[in-house]
């Protein structure tokens, strides 16, 4: 498992973390040696969490190339947890970083909350989420399903659905190819 990428996602929880904590004027120290363990947890729900959703999106006709482009977008958007809020208090939440007053809530007829109400499932599952991305993609066409599905390139396929669907301002398209390739060579 290439390390450098799970120590960059935890050294920035950690800053947010640290930045959390001192808002709320306490603060907890763990022992050095307890570090790793919850390292390593955290590392096997990311990679299980990013395996489902790229088998996921081959299971909907993506090709491995396309599917690793998502996931390399979730990785940077979420780091793959459906339940995580944006760092430093921002609209984003979920897998995609849907924003709160817009596709999270709001929105309608195109709103997370209101598809995982429908469905009668808990807006945080990562399955609810997996299938809110593919209804957003295959019902509105402005959100890239045509360019992503065109793609034949790892680069193609991130920037095509970080263009589209993301809309991310500072996006950091290295990461996302990074992560993309990542889970190419993990999961084919």
């Amino acid at each position: 498992m290439p390390h450098s990428r799970i120590n960059f996602r935890f050294r920035s929880l950690a800053v947010a973390g640290a930045f959390v904590l001192a808002l709320i004027g306490s603060a907890v120290t763990a022992p050095a040696a307890s570090a790793q363990p919850v390292q390593e947890a955290a590392a096997g729900v990311i990679r299980a969490n990013e395996e489902a959703a790229f088998n996921y999106f081959v299971g909907k006709g993506l090709t491995p190339i396309q599917a690793a482009g998502v996931v390399g977008n979730l990785d940077q958007e979420s780091y793959m947890d459906p339940t995580i809020h944006q760092i430093g208090g921002g609209p984003g939440r979920g897998l995609a970083q849907w924003s709160a007053g817009g596709r999270w809530d709001t929105y309608p007829g195109d709103n997370l909350v209101e598809f995982a109400n429908n469905a009668g499932v808990d807006r945080y599952g990562l399955q609810v989420q997996l299938d809110f991305i593919w209804y957003e993609l295959s019902e509105f066409s402005y959100y890239g399903l045509p360019q992503l599905r065109a793609a034949t390139t790892i680069n193609a396929a991130v920037i095509a659905f970080q263009d589209k669907y993301e809309g991310c301002g500072t996006c950091h398209t290295d990461r996302r190819i990074a992560y993309a390739t990542d889970a190419y060579n993990l999961y084919t």
